[in-house]
C-alpha cells in the first residue's frame, strides 16, 4: 500500500508494509529502541478480548496502548484468528494508530505486521548489546518464520556476527532460510543437529511456537547468550529449566514472568526464584541494573512484546515519512 497524504490536518497518513519496512532499518531501529527503553513511556496492561466463534476456533482481539509525555500516543490493534489457515488467510492482522499525545490528533495509520516483526527482532538486538559477549561472532537461529528471518540482520547491528546456523523441525525450511540469508550476504548454513549447533553458538535466538523445551542447558558452552522470543503463553516453552538455572535472566517487561512458560514454568516448579530475575530491558537501558558480568557467564533474555517498542517503532516510521514528504504534523 502506498502512502496516502493530505494537507488537511484531520486526515491520516496511511503507511503500508513496504513503506514501513523501508523506514525501519535495524541500524536506526535498534538505537531508537534503546533510547525508548531508557527514556520510558506510560504502558498500560495490554487488553485481551476473547471472541466467541461458532465453529469452535479461537479468536482474540489484542489492544496495546502507550503514550509519552509531550510526544506520541498510540495503540496497536491486532486480531488473532486460529481458523484462518483453513481459509487461506493469515492468522494475525495488526494495525498501528499513532497520535499526537498533546492533542490526541491522529497522525498515521501504519502496517502493524512490519512494526511487530521488526521491533521484535530489534528488541532482541538491544538486549544482546548488553548481554552478549562483545566478541560474539556465531549465531544460531532456531525457527524459520518471519521473526527468525530477521534475526541475522538485527544481531549484526550490535555484534560482529560472521557465522549463522539455522535449525528448524523441518530441515527443508531451515535450508530455505539459510539460502535466503546467504543471498543477503550472510555466511549461513542449515544445522542438522540442534544439540551440536547450540554447543557451538555464541548467541542462540529462538523464535518458534514450541510447547516443549527445545534448548537444553547442558548443551551450552560458557559465555552463551540465549534469546527467547517465541513463548508468549504459559503453555509454550523454548528452553528447559537447566537453561534458566545456569543463566542471569532478564526480561523485556514484567509481564514476561507470568505470560511465558519459559519463566512461569520454572518459577512454579521452584527452579527459578522470581527475585532472581535481574531486571527488565528498561532497567538495562537506563543503567539501573548491570548486564553481562564476565566472559563465561550464561545470559538469558525473555521477550513477550511490549507496547513501548511498538510506539518507538511507529514514531520512527512517521518521522521517516514526514522527512521524505515534508512536514506532516
Amino acid at each position: 500500500m502506498a502512502i496516502q497524504r493530505s494537507t488537511a490536518e484531520s486526515e491520516l497518513v496511511v503507511v503500508g508494509p513496504d513503506e514501513a519496512r523501508t523506514a525501519l532499518p535495524f541500524d536506526q531501529l535498534v538505537p531508537a529502541l534503546r533510547l525508548a527503553f531508557a527514556s520510558g513511556a506510560t504502558v498500560p496492561p495490554r487488553h485481551h478480548h476473547d471472541i466467541p466463534r461458532s465453529e469452535g476456533t479461537q479468536a482474540v482481539l489484542l489492544l496495546m496502548p502507550a503514550w509519552q509525555e509531550g510526544g506520541y500516543l498510540g495503540v496497536k490493534v491486532a486480531t488473532i484468528y486460529s481458523g484462518n489457515g483453513k481459509r487461506g488467510l493469515p492468522g494475525v492482522y495488526s494495525t498501528y494508530l499513532l497520535c499526537d499525545a498533546a492533542t490526541g490528533r491522529p497522525l498515521a495509520l501504519i502496517d502493524g505486521a512490519q512494526i511487530t516483526d521488526r521491533r521484535t527482532a530489534a528488541v532482541s538486538a538491544v538486549a544482546a548489546s548488553f548481554l552478549a559477549r562483545a566478541d560474539a561472532r556465531s549465531l544460531l537461529i532456531v525457527g524459520a518464520g518471519r521473526i527468525a528471518a530477521l534475526a541475522a540482520d538485527s544481531f549484526t547491528a550490535v555484534r560482529p556476527i560472521d557465522r549463522v546456523s539455522v535449525w528448524a523441525r523441518a530441515l527443508d525450511k531451515a535450508e530455505s532460510l539459510a539460502a535466503h540469508l546467504r543471498a543477503s550476504g550472510h555466511d549461513a548454513v542449515a544445522a542438522a543437529s540442534l544439540r551440536d549447533a547450540a554447543g557451538e553458538a555464541d548467541i542462540i535466538s529462538c523464535a518458534t511456537m514450541s510447547t516443549e523445551p527445545l534448548i537444553c542447558g547442558e548443551w551450552l558452552r560458557p559465555g552463551t547468550h540465549i534469546d527467547l522470543v517465541g513463548s508468549f503463553t504459559p503453555a509454550m516453552r523454548e528452553a528447559d529449566e537447566t537453561c534458566v538455572r545456569r543463566s542471569r535472566v532478564y526480561v523485556d517487561s514484567p509481564e514476561a514472568i507470568v505470560e511465558s512458560g519459559d519463566l512461569a514454568g520454572p518459577i512454579a516448579n521452584g527452579a527459578l526464584d522470581r527475585q532472581a530475575i535481574v531486571g527488565s530491558l528498561a532497567d538495562l537501558a537506563a543503567g539501573r541494573v548491570a548486564g553481562r558480568q564476565s566472559a563465561d557467564e550464561v545470559t538469558l533474555f525473555k521477550a513477550v512484546g511490549t507496547a513501548l517498542s511498538d510506539i518507538a517503532a511507529a514514531a520512527l516510521v512517521y518521522r521517516a515519512v514526514a522527512g521524505r514528504t515534508g512536514s506532516l504534523g
